[in-house]
């Protein structure tokens, strides 16, 4: 049993230093904007179990392909993940796996 603990609590910090990782990462790297395509849309949901209730919640994510062909999948919100369609071309703003904006 003493084993699951440790395992728990390893695997609880990792997930903390990746997100702290993530966030620095993001911090110090420049907001770059540049031209862009939507090429996919994904939603996905997330199941929650609590107290013998389940309900679940989503997030979206848009693939974006620049000009010289690399695709980026950010987080967007849900207004925005309906507002914007596959196809769509324009200016995307973002500073590392951060969603800034996209303007048609």
């Amino acid at each position: 049993m003493q084993i699951f603990v440790i395992i728990w609590f390893v695997v609880f910090f990792y997930i903390i230093a990746k997100g702290i990782g993530q966030f620095i990462e993001n911090e110090n790297s420049p907001v770059l904007t540049g031209s862009a395509t939507i090429v996919d849309k994904r939603r996905k949901t997330h199941h929650h179990h609590s107290n013998g209730h389940h309900h679940h919640s989503h997030s979206y994510h848009i693939t974006f392909e620049t000009q010289d062909g690399e695709q980026i999948e950010l987080r967007v919100k849900r207004y925005e993940y309906q507002e914007l369609e596959i196809g769509d071309r324009g200016m995307l703003t973002h500073q590392g796996t951060r969603y800034k904006g996209f303007e048609r």
